[in-house]
Protein backbone atom coordinates (compact mmCIF):
# COMPACT_ATOMS: atom_id res chain seq x y z
CA UNK A 1 0.00 0.00 0.00
CA UNK A 2 0.99 3.65 0.24
CA UNK A 3 3.63 5.28 2.47
CA UNK A 4 2.02 8.04 4.56
CA UNK A 5 3.98 10.52 6.67
CA UNK A 6 2.09 11.87 9.71
CA UNK A 7 3.54 15.08 11.17
CA UNK A 8 2.08 16.26 14.49
CA UNK A 9 3.65 17.35 17.77
CA UNK A 10 0.91 15.64 19.84
CA UNK A 11 1.81 12.01 20.43
CA UNK A 12 -1.83 10.99 21.00
CA UNK A 13 -2.90 12.29 17.59
CA UNK A 14 0.07 10.64 15.87
CA UNK A 15 -0.76 7.28 17.45
CA UNK A 16 -4.49 7.52 16.69
CA UNK A 17 -4.01 8.46 13.02
CA UNK A 18 -1.27 5.86 12.68
CA UNK A 19 -3.51 3.10 14.08
CA UNK A 20 -6.41 4.01 11.77
CA UNK A 21 -4.28 4.17 8.62
CA UNK A 22 -2.28 1.02 9.43
CA UNK A 23 -5.60 -0.82 9.74
CA UNK A 24 -6.28 0.38 6.18
CA UNK A 25 -3.07 -1.33 5.09
CA UNK A 26 -0.81 1.71 4.74
CA UNK A 27 2.86 1.99 5.71
CA UNK A 28 3.11 4.80 8.29
CA UNK A 29 6.05 7.09 9.10
CA UNK A 30 5.80 9.41 12.12
CA UNK A 31 7.40 12.80 12.79
CA UNK A 32 6.91 14.97 15.85
CA UNK A 33 8.21 18.25 14.39
CA UNK A 34 9.42 19.94 11.20
CA UNK A 35 13.02 18.76 11.59
CA UNK A 36 11.92 15.12 11.83
CA UNK A 37 9.50 15.67 8.95
CA UNK A 38 12.29 16.97 6.70
CA UNK A 39 14.43 13.93 7.44
CA UNK A 40 11.53 11.51 6.94
CA UNK A 41 10.52 13.21 3.67
CA UNK A 42 14.05 12.91 2.31
CA UNK A 43 14.56 9.31 3.43
CA UNK A 44 11.18 7.72 2.75
CA UNK A 45 9.73 9.74 -0.17
CA UNK A 46 6.14 9.33 1.14
CA UNK A 47 3.14 9.09 -1.16
CA UNK A 48 1.09 11.40 1.09
CA UNK A 49 1.70 13.72 4.06
CA UNK A 50 -0.69 14.63 6.87
CA UNK A 51 0.80 17.86 8.21
CA UNK A 52 -0.19 19.70 11.38
CA UNK A 53 -0.11 23.49 11.17
CA UNK A 54 0.82 24.41 14.74
CA UNK A 55 4.17 22.89 15.77
CA UNK A 56 6.84 24.17 18.19
CA UNK A 57 9.89 24.57 15.92
CA UNK A 58 8.54 25.41 12.45
CA UNK A 59 4.85 25.65 11.69
CA UNK A 60 3.29 23.46 9.02
CA UNK A 61 2.61 26.30 6.56
CA UNK A 62 6.28 27.35 6.68
CA UNK A 63 7.36 23.75 6.08
CA UNK A 64 4.92 23.54 3.17
CA UNK A 65 6.45 26.75 1.72
CA UNK A 66 9.91 25.25 2.12
CA UNK A 67 8.96 22.07 0.25
CA UNK A 68 7.28 24.11 -2.44
CA UNK A 69 10.31 26.40 -2.75
CA UNK A 70 12.88 23.62 -3.09
CA UNK A 71 10.89 21.43 -5.47
CA UNK A 72 10.00 18.77 -2.86
CA UNK A 73 6.25 19.25 -2.95
CA UNK A 74 5.91 16.22 -5.20
CA UNK A 75 3.34 14.45 -3.01
CA UNK A 76 -0.17 15.44 -1.89
CA UNK A 77 -0.22 17.24 1.49
CA UNK A 78 -3.30 17.38 3.72
CA UNK A 79 -3.08 20.10 6.38
CA UNK A 80 -4.52 19.55 9.89
CA UNK A 81 -5.35 22.04 12.63
CA UNK A 82 -7.43 22.28 15.77
CA UNK A 83 -7.76 26.04 15.59
CA UNK A 84 -7.08 27.02 12.02
CA UNK A 85 -8.62 29.99 10.27
CA UNK A 86 -10.06 30.40 6.80
CA UNK A 87 -7.10 32.62 5.88
CA UNK A 88 -4.66 29.91 6.93
CA UNK A 89 -6.53 27.27 4.94
CA UNK A 90 -6.59 29.52 1.86
CA UNK A 91 -2.86 30.26 2.18
CA UNK A 92 -1.99 26.56 2.56
CA UNK A 93 -4.09 25.69 -0.50
CA UNK A 94 -2.45 28.48 -2.50
CA UNK A 95 1.00 27.15 -1.61
CA UNK A 96 0.05 23.64 -2.73
CA UNK A 97 -1.79 21.79 0.02
CA UNK A 98 -4.45 19.43 -1.31
CA UNK A 99 -7.00 20.17 1.40
CA UNK A 100 -7.51 21.15 5.02
CA UNK A 101 -8.88 18.95 7.86
CA UNK A 102 -10.11 20.47 11.10
CA UNK A 103 -9.41 18.66 14.39
CA UNK A 104 -10.90 16.58 15.85
CA UNK A 105 -10.84 14.77 12.52
CA UNK A 106 -13.83 12.57 11.75
CA UNK A 107 -12.87 9.07 10.62
CA UNK A 108 -14.77 9.23 7.33
CA UNK A 109 -13.31 12.66 6.47
CA UNK A 110 -9.80 11.37 7.14
CA UNK A 111 -10.21 8.25 5.00
CA UNK A 112 -11.88 10.21 2.20
CA UNK A 113 -9.05 12.80 2.14
CA UNK A 114 -6.40 10.07 2.10
CA UNK A 115 -8.22 8.25 -0.70
CA UNK A 116 -8.46 11.45 -2.80
CA UNK A 117 -4.81 12.25 -2.21
CA UNK A 118 -3.56 8.79 -3.17
CA UNK A 119 -5.76 8.82 -6.27
CA UNK A 120 -3.90 11.83 -7.60
CA UNK A 121 -1.56 11.16 -10.50
CA UNK A 122 2.03 11.56 -9.40
CA UNK A 123 3.82 14.35 -11.27
CA UNK A 124 6.21 13.17 -13.94
CA UNK A 125 7.85 16.54 -14.52
CA UNK A 126 11.05 17.69 -12.82
CA UNK A 127 10.62 19.62 -9.57
CA UNK A 128 10.35 23.39 -9.80
CA UNK A 129 13.67 25.28 -9.69
CA UNK A 130 14.96 26.31 -6.29
CA UNK A 131 13.79 29.64 -4.90
CA UNK A 132 14.61 31.57 -1.75
CA UNK A 133 11.65 29.95 0.03
CA UNK A 134 13.73 26.76 0.22
CA UNK A 135 16.10 28.40 2.73
CA UNK A 136 13.74 29.18 5.58
CA UNK A 137 16.43 28.85 8.24
CA UNK A 138 18.55 31.72 6.91
CA UNK A 139 17.49 35.14 8.30
CA UNK A 140 19.35 36.95 5.48
CA UNK A 141 17.64 34.92 2.74
CA UNK A 142 14.23 35.16 4.43
CA UNK A 143 14.65 38.93 4.51
CA UNK A 144 15.77 39.01 0.89
CA UNK A 145 12.74 36.98 -0.21
CA UNK A 146 10.36 39.35 1.58
CA UNK A 147 12.00 42.39 0.00
CA UNK A 148 11.97 40.79 -3.43
CA UNK A 149 8.32 39.77 -3.26
CA UNK A 150 7.36 43.19 -1.89
CA UNK A 151 9.06 44.95 -4.81
CA UNK A 152 7.57 42.51 -7.32
CA UNK A 153 4.06 43.38 -6.13
CA UNK A 154 4.51 46.94 -7.44
CA UNK A 155 7.02 46.66 -10.28
CA UNK A 156 7.33 44.30 -13.24
CA UNK A 157 10.98 45.31 -13.76
CA UNK A 158 13.53 44.54 -11.03
CA UNK A 159 17.21 45.33 -11.38
CA UNK A 160 19.63 43.48 -9.09
CA UNK A 161 22.83 45.34 -8.25
CA UNK A 162 25.28 42.47 -7.85
CA UNK A 163 28.99 41.79 -7.59
CA UNK A 164 31.16 38.68 -7.44
CA UNK A 165 29.25 35.88 -5.73
CA UNK A 166 25.91 36.91 -7.22
CA UNK A 167 22.61 35.37 -6.12
CA UNK A 168 20.81 36.87 -9.15
CA UNK A 169 19.53 33.58 -10.59
CA UNK A 170 18.23 32.42 -7.21
CA UNK A 171 16.39 35.74 -6.78
CA UNK A 172 14.83 35.52 -10.23
CA UNK A 173 13.75 31.91 -9.73
CA UNK A 174 12.01 32.97 -6.51
CA UNK A 175 9.57 35.04 -8.56
CA UNK A 176 8.84 32.18 -10.99
CA UNK A 177 5.60 30.56 -9.92
CA UNK A 178 5.31 26.79 -10.25
CA UNK A 179 4.57 25.68 -13.80
CA UNK A 180 5.21 29.10 -15.39
CA UNK A 181 7.82 29.77 -18.12
CA UNK A 182 11.39 31.02 -17.79
CA UNK A 183 13.04 32.94 -20.62
CA UNK A 184 16.72 33.96 -20.48
CA UNK A 185 16.93 36.87 -22.93
CA UNK A 186 20.74 36.75 -22.92
CA UNK A 187 20.51 33.47 -24.87
CA UNK A 188 18.28 34.97 -27.57
CA UNK A 189 20.34 36.37 -30.45
CA UNK A 190 17.68 36.61 -33.16
CA UNK A 191 14.98 39.32 -33.15
CA UNK A 192 12.41 38.57 -30.47
CA UNK A 193 9.00 37.67 -31.85
CA UNK A 194 5.58 38.15 -30.33
CA UNK A 195 4.85 34.41 -30.31
CA UNK A 196 8.00 33.85 -28.19
CA UNK A 197 6.75 36.33 -25.61
CA UNK A 198 3.27 34.83 -25.77
CA UNK A 199 4.70 31.38 -25.03
CA UNK A 200 6.35 32.87 -21.91
CA UNK A 201 3.08 34.38 -20.64
CA UNK A 202 2.95 34.87 -16.84
CA UNK A 203 6.59 33.82 -16.59
CA UNK A 204 9.91 35.41 -15.67
CA UNK A 205 12.26 37.04 -18.18
CA UNK A 206 15.86 37.05 -16.98
CA UNK A 207 19.24 38.58 -17.89
CA UNK A 208 22.25 37.61 -15.73
CA UNK A 209 24.46 40.58 -16.79
CA UNK A 210 23.30 43.56 -18.82
CA UNK A 211 26.67 44.74 -20.08
CA UNK A 212 27.20 41.61 -22.19
CA UNK A 213 24.09 42.16 -24.32
CA UNK A 214 24.73 42.98 -27.97
CA UNK A 215 22.87 45.83 -29.65
CA UNK A 216 20.25 43.44 -31.16
CA UNK A 217 19.76 41.86 -27.72
CA UNK A 218 19.26 45.32 -26.21
CA UNK A 219 16.53 45.92 -28.78
CA UNK A 220 14.95 42.59 -27.78
CA UNK A 221 15.01 43.73 -24.16
CA UNK A 222 13.20 46.98 -24.95
CA UNK A 223 10.69 45.05 -27.09
CA UNK A 224 9.96 42.76 -24.11
CA UNK A 225 9.85 45.61 -21.57
CA UNK A 226 7.13 47.36 -23.56
CA UNK A 227 4.93 44.23 -23.40
CA UNK A 228 5.41 42.98 -19.82
CA UNK A 229 1.98 44.09 -18.65
CA UNK A 230 0.25 42.58 -21.66
CA UNK A 231 1.85 39.17 -21.07
CA UNK A 232 1.77 39.23 -17.26
CA UNK A 233 5.55 38.86 -17.01
CA UNK A 234 8.22 39.94 -14.55
CA UNK A 235 11.62 41.04 -15.84
CA UNK A 236 14.65 40.45 -13.58
CA UNK A 237 17.99 41.79 -14.76
CA UNK A 238 21.35 41.96 -12.99
CA UNK A 239 24.53 43.93 -13.42
CA UNK A 240 27.77 44.70 -11.65
CA UNK A 241 27.98 48.07 -13.42
CA UNK A 242 26.76 51.57 -12.70
CA UNK A 243 24.30 53.27 -15.10
CA UNK A 244 26.99 55.55 -16.54
CA UNK A 245 29.18 52.54 -17.34
CA UNK A 246 26.38 50.97 -19.37
CA UNK A 247 25.89 54.25 -21.26
CA UNK A 248 29.64 54.38 -21.96
CA UNK A 249 29.32 50.83 -23.27
CA UNK A 250 26.78 51.94 -25.88
CA UNK A 251 23.46 51.59 -24.08
CA UNK A 252 20.64 54.06 -24.68
CA UNK A 253 20.51 56.29 -21.60
CA UNK A 254 16.71 56.27 -21.56
CA UNK A 255 16.65 52.47 -21.42
CA UNK A 256 19.24 52.43 -18.63
CA UNK A 257 17.26 54.91 -16.55
CA UNK A 258 14.15 52.80 -17.03
CA UNK A 259 15.96 49.66 -15.90
CA UNK A 260 17.46 51.32 -12.82
CA UNK A 261 14.16 52.81 -11.67
CA UNK A 262 13.61 49.97 -9.18
CA UNK A 263 16.62 48.05 -7.86
CA UNK A 264 17.70 45.76 -5.04
CA UNK A 265 21.16 44.82 -3.80
CA UNK A 266 21.08 41.16 -2.72
CA UNK A 267 23.97 39.89 -0.59
CA UNK A 268 26.85 38.03 -2.18
CA UNK A 269 27.65 34.47 -1.12
CA UNK A 270 30.66 35.81 0.78
CA UNK A 271 28.27 37.87 2.95
CA UNK A 272 26.19 34.83 3.92
CA UNK A 273 29.01 32.32 4.21
CA UNK A 274 27.40 30.53 7.16
CA UNK A 275 24.35 29.77 4.99
CA UNK A 276 26.37 28.09 2.23
CA UNK A 277 26.10 24.58 3.79
CA UNK A 278 22.29 24.82 3.80
CA UNK A 279 22.25 26.21 0.25
CA UNK A 280 24.57 23.45 -0.99
CA UNK A 281 22.50 20.78 0.78
CA UNK A 282 19.28 22.02 -0.78
CA UNK A 283 20.88 22.19 -4.22
CA UNK A 284 22.02 18.58 -3.89
CA UNK A 285 18.61 17.48 -2.66
CA UNK A 286 16.98 19.23 -5.62
CA UNK A 287 19.26 17.44 -8.10
CA UNK A 288 18.49 14.10 -6.44
CA UNK A 289 14.73 14.79 -6.57
CA UNK A 290 14.99 15.69 -10.25
CA UNK A 291 16.83 12.43 -11.00
CA UNK A 292 19.84 14.34 -12.36
CA UNK A 293 22.29 12.78 -9.89
CA UNK A 294 22.36 9.58 -7.81
CA UNK A 295 21.21 9.73 -4.20
CA UNK A 296 24.07 11.42 -2.37
CA UNK A 297 24.67 13.38 0.84
CA UNK A 298 27.34 15.92 1.80
CA UNK A 299 29.46 15.14 4.87
CA UNK A 300 29.87 17.81 7.54
CA UNK A 301 33.51 18.22 6.54
CA UNK A 302 32.54 18.65 2.88
CA UNK A 303 29.93 21.26 3.79
CA UNK A 304 32.50 23.13 5.85
CA UNK A 305 34.96 23.03 2.95
CA UNK A 306 32.32 24.49 0.64
CA UNK A 307 31.57 27.20 3.20
CA UNK A 308 35.20 28.28 3.17
CA UNK A 309 35.45 28.58 -0.61
CA UNK A 310 35.51 31.93 -2.38
CA UNK A 311 32.46 31.69 -4.67
CA UNK A 312 33.25 34.54 -7.04
CA UNK A 313 31.07 32.84 -9.66
CA UNK A 314 28.11 33.02 -7.30
CA UNK A 315 25.11 30.73 -7.10
CA UNK A 316 25.65 29.34 -10.61
CA UNK A 317 29.18 28.23 -9.73
CA UNK A 318 28.03 26.62 -6.48
CA UNK A 319 25.31 24.69 -8.34
CA UNK A 320 27.82 23.42 -10.90
CA UNK A 321 30.24 22.28 -8.20
CA UNK A 322 27.56 20.45 -6.20
CA UNK A 323 26.34 18.64 -9.31
CA UNK A 324 29.89 17.70 -10.28
CA UNK A 325 30.58 16.36 -6.79
CA UNK A 326 27.41 14.26 -6.79
CA UNK A 327 28.19 12.77 -10.20
CA UNK A 328 31.89 12.26 -9.55
CA UNK A 329 32.02 10.72 -6.08
CA UNK A 330 32.25 6.93 -5.73
CA UNK A 331 30.54 6.82 -2.33
CA UNK A 332 27.07 7.69 -1.04
CA UNK A 333 28.61 10.45 1.07
CA UNK A 334 30.56 13.30 -0.54
CA UNK A 335 33.73 13.79 1.48
CA UNK A 336 36.05 16.72 2.10
CA UNK A 337 38.60 14.97 -0.14
CA UNK A 338 36.08 14.99 -2.99
CA UNK A 339 35.70 18.74 -2.57
CA UNK A 340 39.46 19.27 -2.34
CA UNK A 341 40.14 17.24 -5.49
CA UNK A 342 37.53 19.15 -7.50
CA UNK A 343 38.35 22.63 -6.23
CA UNK A 344 42.11 22.55 -6.75
CA UNK A 345 43.82 25.91 -7.07
CA UNK A 346 43.06 27.33 -10.48
CA UNK A 347 45.97 28.37 -12.71
CA UNK A 348 46.82 32.07 -12.59
CA UNK A 349 46.44 32.44 -16.35
CA UNK A 350 43.85 31.38 -18.89
CA UNK A 351 44.04 31.81 -22.66
CA UNK A 352 47.14 33.88 -22.09
CA UNK A 353 45.36 36.30 -19.72
CA UNK A 354 46.53 36.80 -16.14
CA UNK A 355 43.73 36.08 -13.68
CA UNK A 356 45.23 37.86 -10.69
CA UNK A 357 44.57 41.35 -12.07
CA UNK A 358 41.78 43.64 -10.87
CA UNK A 359 38.58 42.97 -12.84
CA UNK A 360 38.70 46.24 -14.78
CA UNK A 361 42.28 45.67 -15.97
CA UNK A 362 41.59 42.03 -16.89
CA UNK A 363 38.46 43.05 -18.83
CA UNK A 364 40.37 45.74 -20.74
CA UNK A 365 43.09 43.24 -21.62
CA UNK A 366 40.49 40.78 -22.91
CA UNK A 367 38.71 43.48 -24.91
CA UNK A 368 42.02 44.57 -26.47
CA UNK A 369 42.80 40.99 -27.58
CA UNK A 370 39.21 40.54 -28.78
CA UNK A 371 39.13 43.62 -31.00
CA UNK A 372 42.66 43.12 -32.34
CA UNK A 373 41.74 39.52 -33.26
CA UNK A 374 38.63 40.55 -35.21
CA UNK A 375 40.35 43.52 -36.86
CA UNK A 376 42.97 41.12 -38.15
CA UNK A 377 40.37 38.59 -39.33
CA UNK A 378 38.38 41.23 -41.21
CA UNK A 379 41.36 43.06 -42.61
CA UNK A 380 40.53 46.12 -40.56
CA UNK A 381 36.99 46.44 -41.95
CA UNK A 382 35.18 48.60 -39.40
CA UNK A 383 31.75 47.94 -40.83
CA UNK A 384 32.08 44.19 -40.34
CA UNK A 385 33.61 44.72 -36.88
CA UNK A 386 30.64 46.89 -35.87
CA UNK A 387 28.21 44.21 -37.08
CA UNK A 388 30.05 41.45 -35.21
CA UNK A 389 30.24 43.31 -31.92
CA UNK A 390 26.81 44.92 -32.08
CA UNK A 391 28.37 48.36 -31.44
CA UNK A 392 27.60 51.53 -33.34
CA UNK A 393 30.50 52.90 -35.39
CA UNK A 394 30.87 56.01 -33.21
CA UNK A 395 31.00 53.99 -30.00
CA UNK A 396 33.29 51.43 -31.63
CA UNK A 397 35.88 54.10 -32.57
CA UNK A 398 35.68 55.52 -29.05
CA UNK A 399 36.14 52.05 -27.52
CA UNK A 400 39.19 51.29 -29.71
CA UNK A 401 40.72 54.63 -28.78
CA UNK A 402 40.18 53.93 -25.06
CA UNK A 403 41.93 50.56 -25.48
CA UNK A 404 44.87 52.16 -27.29
CA UNK A 405 44.17 50.32 -30.56
CA UNK A 406 45.26 52.42 -33.51
CA UNK A 407 42.76 52.68 -36.36
CA UNK A 408 44.74 54.28 -39.16
CA UNK A 409 44.02 55.23 -42.75
CA UNK A 410 44.34 51.62 -43.86
CA UNK A 411 41.44 50.60 -41.62
CA UNK A 412 39.38 53.58 -42.76
CA UNK A 413 39.90 52.62 -46.41
CA UNK A 414 39.16 48.97 -45.73
CA UNK A 415 35.82 49.83 -44.19
CA UNK A 416 34.71 52.20 -46.92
Amino acid sequence: MAKILIVDDEVGIRELLSEILRDEGHDIILAENAAAARAARNAARPDLVLLDIWMPDTDGVSLLKEWSGNGQLTMPVVMMSGHGTIDTAVEATRIGAMEFLEKPIALQKLLAAVKRGLARVKPTHAPSPLGLAAFSRSPALRDLRKRLEQVAEKSRIILLRVGPGSLAELCARTLQRAGTPWLDLSLTTMPLELNTLESARNGVLYIPELIYLSRPQQKNLVFAMDRLERHGQTLVVATEHRPEELVEHGWDERVVLRLFEVSLAPPALSEIRDDIPEIAGQILLHYVEAGEVPSRRLSSAALNALRNQNWSGGYSELKAVVKSLALGTLEDEISMDDVAHLLVKAPSTAFGLPLDLPLREAREMFERLYFEHHLQLDGGNMTRLAEKTGLERTHLYRKLKQLGISVGRRHEEASS
